[in-house]
């Protein structure tokens, strides 16, 4: 059974965990022999503990699921053990902000993503012509996410690329929606000049979302009137400042502004607005967000709950699903990674992968719009599903190329755990692998991240038929006997097995060549279950670890940054928030917009800025 958790007492790190630190711990972690890299003699107080809240999330899980101590060394008491766990788990979600300023973290300057970049040219200009497709690809930074700022460079060939997709994207949207790019025409009371600068305002303001300098306006205007002196007419004129717009830093990057402060400082409401719509939508602000903003009431929660409930009933908020649970879920690796062999799975296609995929990101968008538990995710009585997806499934009377929402009666297959987009990602082309989904089960759902396995670890065959007597789960078993897979295993293991009964591609199955499947499993802290519906009762028994889990994630998405140990408080707030109102999706996306991280900035790292 997992350990309850009591409220420690002030100064218990001195007078009680340390000393508990030194009987169990220091003969390994500490001194000049330390094992595995970690050395806890290092921990002074509860603030060192804060500022390494990787290593100590890692002690947490192993002293709560009895990893550490090992076996064979000597065990700390039942109350013991719950003291360093509540102790442990209290400080890191519990900073005492008497002895350090209050940390939003900074972001980078913000390119656009690829993703970012095509939804802001199809609202900006009217025409979805997807020109960053053929950009170079952006790379997952912290988080995981490609929206990560560290990580959004800008090599030479991508400036060449932003030159020929302005380019393109003018001359397609003045043929196609002229009116997204020239508010104002020439006319019997207006002058070409005034037309264009009227015009070129306009449009800057939108692309450059948000208030635009008048010496800005007038460098814009000064292109059009060289190529109007040409006697170029006037639409042809305006193409090039239009184009300049378009290569501007403030239309290709999210610019916000430092302050001559030396600490934490609320962002504006133009730069709120700029880190909501891209939250949300992926995009830019639409015209009644720049207009709460430009009124300067956005960080007021009534405003703010209004608007992100709006964004989020928007039709482009599909954004958010699509971007984020594709990114988290890992099932944007269909395309790529995911390539089951085709001899022995000829029922998975181009479409069927297409319907997983899709199926994954309609459930997700189905939790925002009715606003339904984040807990659904875990077990759901319906999915998204179209035929040739229904049948994979074995369910029937489903017809059609397009998803739609179906009810499922079995328990086994509700939620993310069921799916087939995750079953095929974390299985082998020929076979299923325990180990790959329980570690994705536990990275993703419980965020417990297991290490790399070690250099002489060897490897299990490629296909999953019984073999000299055995079936797989025992060759996996001999395996994992070895000292040094044992303690991942044991964690991963057990889950993987519960989810035995489907395929490589996610199919129910009773056996394996004629032996049936066992998919029983003990987790390390002692439950015991059998298949999926009972692992799925056993992760909602765990729902504290997944929310956390979400709240983390999704934060880093909304931040394009990774989450760090300064966070934690937002994390717990956001957590503390979402238990309190039944884990309502929509409380979640909210809690993270009204998050400090989320509406603060500072200018440079707090040590330096404290100096």
């Amino acid at each position: 059974m997992a350990i309850s958790c009591v409220f420690p007492a002030r100064g218990a790190f001195d007078s009680e965990v340390h000393p508990l630190l030194e009987k169990y711990c220091f003969k390994c972690h500490a001194g000049e022999k330390i094992k595995g890299g970690v050395d806890l003699s290092k921990y002074h107080a509860e603030l060192d503990i804060q500022r390494d809240p990787k290593t100590w999330q890692t002690v947490l899980r192993q002293v709560r699921e009895r990893e550490m101590p090992p076996e064979n060394k000597p065990q700390p008491t039942d109350e013991e053990r719950q003291l360093l766990v509540a102790f442990t788990k209290h400080t890191l979600e519990n900073i005492d902000y008497s002895k350090s300023v209050r940390d939003p973290g900074r972001v980078l300057i913000h390119r656009l993503s690829r993703t970012e970049y095509n939804n802001t040219i199809r609202d900006l200009c009217g025409v979805d012509l997807k020109p960053a497709d053929k950009f170079p690809a952006d790379g997952g930074g912290g988080g995981g996410f490609d929206n990560n700022a560290d990580t959004l460079f800008v090599p030479p060939i991508l400036l060449e690329k932003y030159l020929s997709a302005a380019s393109e994207v003018i001359d397609a949207a003045l043929t196609n929606a002229p009116n997204q790019l020239i508010a104002v025409r020439p006319g019997a009371f207006v002058t070409s000049r005034s037309a264009a600068r009227k015009s070129i305002e306009a449009f800057a303001k939108r692309a450059f979302r948000g208030p635009v300098e008048g010496s800005e306006i007038d460098a814009l205007l000064s292109l059009y009137e060289q190529q109007a002196r040409k006697g170029m007419r006037f639409e042809d004129a305006m193409k090039t400042p239009l184009r300049a717009v378009l290569v501007s830093p403030n239309f290709l990057f999210r610019i916000e502004s430092d302050r001559e402060v030396s600490g934490p400082y609320r962002i504006t409401d133009y730069e709120l607005a700029n880190r909501l719509s891209y939250f949300i939508w992926a995009s830019m602000p639409d015209a009644e967000l720049l207009r709460a903003a430009a009124d300067g009431d956005l960080h007021e929660e009534s405003v703010l709950r209004r608007e992100t409930e709006r964004m989020l009933s928007d039709p482009k908020a599909h954004a958010l699903s699509d971007n984020f649970a594709g990114q988290w879920l890992g099932i944007r690796n269909l395309r790529t990674t995911a390539q089951p062999d085709p001899g022995r799975f000829p029922t998975y296609t181009a479409s069927l992968r297409d319907a997983m995929y899709s199926e994954s990101v309609e459930f997700f968008n189905s939790l925002i719009q009715d606003n339904c538990s984040i807990l659904t995710l875990l077990d759901a009585n319906y999915t998204y599903l179209n035929e040739e997806l229904a049948k994979h499934y074995g369910i029937l009377d489903v017809h059609g190329t397009n998803l739609t929402r179906v009810a499922l009666s079995d328990p086994n297959r509700g939620g993310i755990l069921g799916m087939a987009s995750i079953l095929t990602l974390t299985s082998y082309p020929q076979r299923t692998s325990p180990v790959l989904r329980g570690k994705w089960v536990l990275e993703e759902v419980l965020g417990a991240p297991s290490p790399p396995p070690p250099p002489n670890a060897g490897g299990l065959p490629a296909d999953d038929a019984p073999k000299e007597g055995m079936t797989f789960r025992q060759r996996l078993e001999k395996h994992r006997s070895k000292p040094e897979c044992a303690s991942c295993h044991k964690r991963m293991d057990p889950i993987g097995f519960g989810l035995e009964n489907f395929d490589a591609i996610g199919r129910w199955r009773a056996d394996i060549g004629g032996k049936a499947i066992d998919s029983s499993g003990v987790l390390v802290t002692g439950e015991k279950f059998h298949g999926p519906q009972e692992l799925k009762k056993l992760m909602l028994a765990q729902a504290d670890d997944f929310v956390r889990t979400l709240s983390e994630k999704m934060l880093a998405y909304a931040l394009g940054r990774g989450v760090e140990y300064y966070d934690a408080p937002a994390v717990k707030q956001i957590s503390d928030e979402l238990r309190a109102d039944r884990y309502r999706m929509r409380t979640l996306i909210l809690g993270i917009c009204k998050s400090f991280p989320f509406q603060y900035r500072r200018n440079q790292p707090l040590e330096t800025a404290q100096k």
